[in-house]
């Protein structure tokens, strides 16, 4: 289990202070992957009271640390205090971390069964979004957009991963399970038609949303539309109307 550093933890106090200020701590984001990966976790580890922390943070034994719990689509981080209690160094290098009993457990159990069920004031529906560009701009304003767009609609959130050529974005699509193609019809190494083509036919695919977008005019419309896209949308698109096509698509 991964954690990165929080750049808003405060400081220790300097030593002639520390007699007079309780010790602060660490803060670490701890992300899971999904949904199932904390409540995996949960189940085998942060249940019984502790849990392993993989970080290149050099924290010693008796560090007060509070992990900030996540993953995309919770809504809001799960905060609980604990205590390094060992430190392993290496390639694998952490810490063990034993949690304080206290309203933090006593949450995170709480938000654990709100998952299981899945609460939609708890956990947003999460869209696996692949975008196919060759334009980092443009492929930047979609992933980040996308990414972005909880801020305005916490009902959803979009998990985005990009490719910059077809040959990359059939490969992808081969191997993980997305719920929209945004592609360009225009890519290198293979195009976009045949991209949205062989999705609906070699790959199978046929109930996949597929929105094509291109600046090509009506001949790029007719190519991805023949293919077998589901929509297609000029260039330069407003970022909203993207996000309403997913959510029409998907009947969000």
């Amino acid at each position: 289990m991964p954690a990165s550093d929080d750049p808003k933890v405060p400081a220790d106090p300097p030593p002639h202070e520390k007699r007079r200020h309780h010790r602060t701590g660490v803060t670490l984001l701890v992300e899971y992957e999904d949904a199932h990966e904390l409540v995996a976790d949960y189940t085998d580890n942060l249940s019984s009271g502790g849990t392993f922390i993989a970080t290149a943070r050099a924290l010693g034994v008796d560090t007060a640390v509070r992990l900030a719990l996540s993953f995309p689509g919770l809504l809001e981080p799960v905060g609980i205090d604990g205590v390094v209690r060992w430190v392993r160094d290496g390639d694998e290098a952490g810490v063990g971390i034993e949690f304080l009993a206290g309203e933090g457990r006593t949450r995170l159990a709480e938000v654990i069964d709100r998952i299981r069920a899945g609460d939609p004031r708890t956990v947003s529906r999460l869209v696996r979004v692949l975008v196919v560009e060759d334009n980092p701009h443009v492929a930047s304003f979609l992933g980040d957009g996308l990414a972005g767009s909880i801020k305005r609609d916490a009902d959803v959130t979009f998990n985005v991963r990009i490719a910059t050529n077809g040959k990359d974005a059939l490969a992808l699509l081969s191997s993980e399970p997305f719920d929209v193609l945004i592609i360009d019809v225009y890519l290198p190494v293979i195009d976009g038609a045949y991209v949205i083509d062989k999705v609906r036919t070699t790959l199978g695919l046929t109930q996949l949303p597929i929105i094509a977008v291109s600046a090509g005019g009506p001949s790029a419309r007719e190519a991805a539309l023949a293919a077998g896209a589901s929509i297609f949308l000029d260039k330069p698109m407003r970022l909203r109307h993207v996000i309403e096509t997913v959510r029409q698509l998907m009947k969000l």
